[in-house]
């Protein structure tokens, strides 16, 4: 970020209640300082997407299918015809094709590729939100540090939780499981806003502010009476509830502040939106942001799908990663693209493809990413990872020193055992950090 630029970045942190999810605070910080903290957002391809069709294409091959692959602006680096805007950022991309991770079973993989860790012992292990809201956040700011936006969590509830970090860093949900299937309406923009912000008309700001008051009483009273983790959370979710309400922070939720050109280029549906509320977030200074993209569980008609789902992807990830370049936040935001698993090269009798996590893909790109480059092999027909296997922790590790994080480091869980940011043994996929 150019050191002539100022803005005044602000994020925050709001409580958890049983109906709205817990939310946090990011730095309130000068732009001007010359080193910019780094911030996160995932793309989160619900449902295991098709990797061999969008980033390790097989044309000679019968497992390949219909597509074929395309020139990225990086020289060497091929990717799926069907993302023809995101291929423009090829230099921005670091493909990771020797994905490894053994867990075909949309609830463990859900669980293992959004922790980093399948459940064990009962360890509430956090989700990647809930990891980067501590890490990356400040608890004194009017918005969330993490957001997780159009979430659908029936694959694995406590995927998308904070764990053992406690409701301080659960993401806030915004568009919480709204589906937007093909051909069905969504009233993307009403969806997008969160609920219940604005004091009712009835209610003056001087009746609001003493009844606010009388409840800060109430909850120190609650909490000097019974001390302890949950009601002292529980009291900070509340007053970092009321701090978002309180003030000009929520104006970020409505989309209607934007023009039209720029809407439309994101796409009008909920992932385009979504994307484009992302980049208003990252703006403001939160520290992780995940968009959710769902239907990718192609068993029947893989390539028809894909190829619906990209024309969503393809639009609103360009204009994301372009929009964050033009604002010179792309240099300090990392973008990690998943799902849970990929899909197999083997095509089935209703021209589908099934789970498959032996051999697939994910990407990096954007803040603390060598782009321009795959790492990994498959084989020729894509069943196997002939070079550089990558494993969920190695994924986690590669990401936390894009953000300048150390994968070493240990929180301690609920049942009082240290658990590292990524496991024990992950290898950082040294030539894709910058």
């Amino acid at each position: 970020m150019s050191l002539h630029r100022r803005h005044l970045l602000r994020a925050g942190a709001v409580g958890l209640g049983l109906g709205v999810s817990g939310w946090f605070n990011t730095l309130v910080r000068a732009a001007d300082s010359p080193k910019r903290k780094r911030q996160c957002i995932l793309l989160w391809m619900n449902g295991g997407p098709s990797t061999i069709d969008l980033w390790d294409l097989k044309p000679d091959h019968d497992n390949g299918g219909p597509f074929k692959p395309i020139k990225t602006n990086s020289p060497g680096l091929m990717i799926g015809e069907h993302l023809p805007e995101v291929a423009k950022f090829g230099d921005r991309l670091a493909v990771l094709r020797g994905m490894s991770t053994k867990e075909g079973d949309h609830s463990r993989a859900t669980y293992l590729m959004r922790t980093g860790s399948l459940p064990v012992g009962g360890i509430q292990f956090p989700s990647l939100g809930g990891l980067l809201s501590k890490e990356l956040g400040d608890p004194k700011a009017e918005l969330p540090n993490a957001v997780s936006i159009a979430p659908q969590r029936f694959f694995n509830n406590d995927a998308f939780g904070p764990g053992f970090l406690g409701p301080n860093h659960a993401p806030l949900m915004v568009a919480d499981n709204i589906f937007q299937n093909e051909g069905q309406t969504v009233d993307v923009e009403k969806s997008l806003k969160v609920q219940n912000l604005d004091r009712p008309a009835d209610v003056s700001k001087e009746h609001a502010d003493a009844r606010l008051e009388l409840l800060r009483h109430m909850q120190a009273d609650f909490t000097a009476g019974r001390p302890g983790s949950i009601s002292t959370a529980h009291s900070a979710a509340y007053d970092r509830a009321t701090r978002l309400m309180t003030s000009d922070a929520g104006k970020v939720f409505d989309l209607s502040q934007e023009k039209d050109a720029v809407r439309d280029k994101y796409g009008r549906n909920l992932f385009g939106q979504g994307c484009l509320l992302a980049r208003r977030l990252i703006e403001k200074g939160v520290a992780f942001v995940e968009v959710n993209l769902g239907n990718w569980d192609t068993h029947n008609e893989n390539f028809t799908n894909v190829m619906r789902l990209c024309g969503t992807l393809d639009k609103a990830w360009a204009a994301l990663m372009a929009d964050l370049k033009d604002r010179g936040l792309l240099d300090s935001t990392l973008i990690v693209w998943m799902g849970e698993f990929g899909r197999t090269p083997k095509i089935n009798a209703g021209k589908g493809r099934d789970h498959f996590p032996a051999a697939w893909a994910t990407v990096l790109a954007g803040g603390g990413i060598q782009g321009g480059q795959a790492v990994g092999k498959t084989s020729k027909d894509g069943t196997t990872v002939e070079d550089r296997p990558t494993s969920t922790a190695d994924l986690l590790a590669t990401a936390c020193a894009a953000l300048g994080l150390d994968y070493t480091k240990q929180n301690l869980s609920n049942v009082g055992r240290p658990i590292p940011l990524a496991e024990k043994g992950a290898q950082v996929v040294k030539e894709v950090v910058a």
